[in-house]
């Protein structure tokens, strides 16, 4: 297999931080090379050996190892073991260890069953796993706990702490230090020197312990005594609001790590990275409280009234009667129970690339994964990829869309969206107009592609951008639209109105 772009584990591992310039890198099982020349070319210290393409390379420790789908296609079970164990010997921090699931095995023909997996047409050996049972597999054959980093990838760290950071920080979200609103003269004047405080509470939700700001403490301390004081200055130019929110904020993040870490082991207050040491105490007090508290919540989403209920009193998101639906932008603006309901579902299937929509079904727990490719740029994007995670059974199911000519599109796009979003308004706009013109009289006649295209046609109507056009002369002068549900425009411009 010749690669002309990163594997997955590879794009996951840098996306994450754990693939990083400054560490070595080490592919076992490298193929003809593909992710080793891509990271070559990119600065990064690798190399690569494979038993056939590149067996004259010596094997070598490196602070990352990755194991990029070769245990499936190992037919010995006693060989993948050796081969897990070998792997991980030479990992200094982080092994990546990826094999093929269930799902593929639509993508195999004229397979056969051989041992535990399957002989495909081309005579060679496919195991598939389920994404609970890879990670069963890993952790008892190497002893450790893995972290599941998307469907079918997985890493095994070598420390404790790196791991324990690893995980706090997968359930933190990106925000923003508030802007300044009032006249500040000693914030104006010093402003570089409170920029790194201010990004720091944003990061953490608490005021720095000594050191953590790398320096940067001393000047702040020089001119206004303390770093209280200095954020009372902060506080009064940007007001608290949005600061309580990201407390708040930071607050649910550390109660869905505590929570999901009871599973695997919840590591004492001493093994915590001096990090979220310093977390717990500025936000819980105490470890004990965090920890309770951590365990309510878990506990409380176990119950389908509490989960019913969260759904139902969402303020954000696009809800039916089955499931709440929301941007993977809005996330951290739902209910603390409903972030978890969420977290479990990623603790155990990592990052899902191309997934912007997510899916809270509301009769059972269940969380769907949806990728729209085209969420941004078409008024009315399909469908192209589906996974759902049951947090019941563990069970994992993907499906494709974007091999149907009628996939299923979304309307009123700006629901699944908080209202600060960039693309609200303009959404929003065009919803408006579609109801002004009667394109949602019969909703269930628009769900997919062709009946939404058809219904345009019918009206004259067609797509440009998120701008909704009318043909002057009526339907006879309106083409068919072409099959994507933004259409592009036709040929003839003189007879096209803009609908408002």
């Amino acid at each position: 297999m010749h690669r002309s772009d990163l594997s997955r584990p590879v794009k996951l591992a840098l996306a994450d931080g754990v693939l990083e310039t400054c560490r070595s890198f080490f592919d076992y099982g490298c193929g003809h090379g593909g992710d080793v020349e891509a990271l070559n070319s990119l600065g990064f210290e690798c190399v690569g050996w494979d038993p056939v393409h590149r067996p004259s390379t010596p094997m070598r420790s490196s602070a990352i190892v990755n194991l990029g789908y070769v245990i499936n296609v190992i037919e010995d079970p006693q060989e993948r073991e050796e081969t897990v164990r070998r792997a991980f010997g030479l990992a200094e921090e982080t092994l990546v260890v990826s094999a093929r699931l269930h799902g593929d095995v639509r993508r195999v023909r004229q397979s056969t069953d051989y041992n535990d997996g399957f002989l495909t047409g081309q005579g060679t050996f496919q195991k598939f796993y389920d994404q609970n049972e890879l990670k069963t597999w890993v952790d008892k054959t190497l002893g450790v706990a893995s972290v599941p980093a998307g469907p079918g990838i997985f890493y095994v760290f070598r420390d404790d702490s790196a791991r324990t950071s690893f995980l706090a920080h997968r359930y933190r979200r990106r925000v923003v230090a508030p802007r300044i609103k009032r006249s500040e003269a000693l914030l104006a004047e010093h402003r570089d020197k409170l920029e790194p405080l201010m990004e720091f509470f944003a990061e953490r939700g608490r005021l720095p312990a000594a050191g953590e700001l790398h320096g940067g403490e001393q000047d702040i301390v020089g001119v206004f005594g303390s770093l209280k004081r200095a954020w009372r200055t902060v506080a009064r130019a940007t007001g608290d609001e949005e600061w309580r929110a990201i407390v708040q904020q930071r607050s649910t993040e550390l109660l869905i790590f505590l929570g999901l870490s009871r599973f695997e082991g919840r590591p004492k207050f001493s093994g915590l990275p001096a990090a979220l040491r310093h977390d717990v105490r500025s936000l819980f007090g105490t470890y004990k409280k965090a920890c309770a508290d951590a365990d309510d919540l878990l506990f409380s989403i176990g119950r389908d009234e509490v989960r019913k209920s969260a759904l139902d009193a969402s303020p954000i998101g696009k809800r039916l009667p089955s499931a709440l639906y929301i941007h993977e932008s809005a996330l951290a603006a739902l209910a603390p129970q409903l972030q978890l309901l969420e977290g479990c579902a990623r603790a155990l299937i990592g990052r899902v690339e191309g997934a912007n929509l997510i899916k809270l079904h509301r009769d059972e727990p269940k969380v769907s994964y949806l990728n729209y490719p085209a969420f941004e740029t078409d008024p009315h994007p399909a469908l192209a990829q589906s996974l759902s995670v049951h947090l019941q059974t563990f069970r994992v199911r993907e499906r494709a869309f974007d091999p149907y000519r009628n996939p299923p599109i979304l309307h009123r796009k700006e629901a699944f969206l908080e209202a600060g979003h960039p693309f609200y308004a303009k959404f929003a706009r065009l919803t408006r107009i579609e109801e002004k013109k009667g394109l949602y009289d019969d909703t269930s006649l628009i769900g997919r592609r062709e009946a939404w295209n058809t219904l345009l046609a019918k009206n004259g109507l067609y797509f440009r951008g998120h701008r909704l056009l009318a043909f002057k002369n009526g339907v006879e002068d309106c083409p068919q639209p072409r099959a994507r549900s933004n259409a592009a425009q036709p040929a003839h411009h003189a007879n096209v109105v803009e609908v408002d």
